[in-house]
């Protein structure tokens, strides 16, 4: 954990096609967490494990930039989301997982396994998941492109339906499994 943390915090509520987001921030416009907005109970839950009990959530508006960058991303420019400023906050392990997933380009995967040897952590698999779970800035920090060993779609916190769309949208087409969505 960093040791100055944002005690204030802006949420907005940005409108995309495939459901409403959720835009974190500080007063300094920084990205500081990403979700779906049927994701609140998470959002809350890694707000107080990243920023601690004190810190307020208030109703603000994104930065332009941000809300940009978002919208552009939907209509088809993929690499528009990289340069918003972010920071998530973490453990030295999880900012190495969430380094690694933002390596991974538009229209690519990656197993759970092949972050862990990128991360030079071949044995660190299962850590490497929970680290993914733990991004507090999905989509911006991309954990819907890891998937299974075996190219098939795996969990996902905003659902395994949400992220289909998002990789069919960068241009990938991972396996599904019969049944699993």
């Amino acid at each position: 954990m960093t040791a100055h943390l944002p005690q204030t915090l802006l949420l907005d509520e940005v409108p995309t096609p495939i459901g409403t987001a959720f835009l974190v921030t500080d007063e300094g416009g920084t990205l500081r967490a990403f979700d779906w907005s049927d994701g609140e109970g998470r959002l809350g839950e890694l707000m107080r494990r990243y920023y601690g009990p004190h810190a307020q959530l208030r109703h603000g508006r994104a930065p332009k930039a941000a809300q940009g960058a978002l919208n552009a991303y939907f209509d088809g420019d993929l690499q528009a989301i990289d340069a918003v400023p972010r920071q998530a906050t973490g453990t030295p392990f999880q900012q190495l997982a969430w380094r690694t997933l933002c390596e991974i380009p538009a229209g690519s995967t990656l197993s759970y396994g092949e972050q862990a040897l990128r991360m030079g952590k071949p044995a660190a698999v299962r850590a490497v998941g929970q680290a993914n779970g733990a991004n507090p800035i999905g989509l911006f920090i991309p954990c819907h492109r890891v998937i299974g060993a075996s190219g098939a779609l795996t969990g996902y916190g905003a659902g395994l339906e949400r992220k289909l769309w998002l990789l069919r949208h960068e241009g990938a087409e991972p396996k599904i499994q019969p049944g699993l969505i």
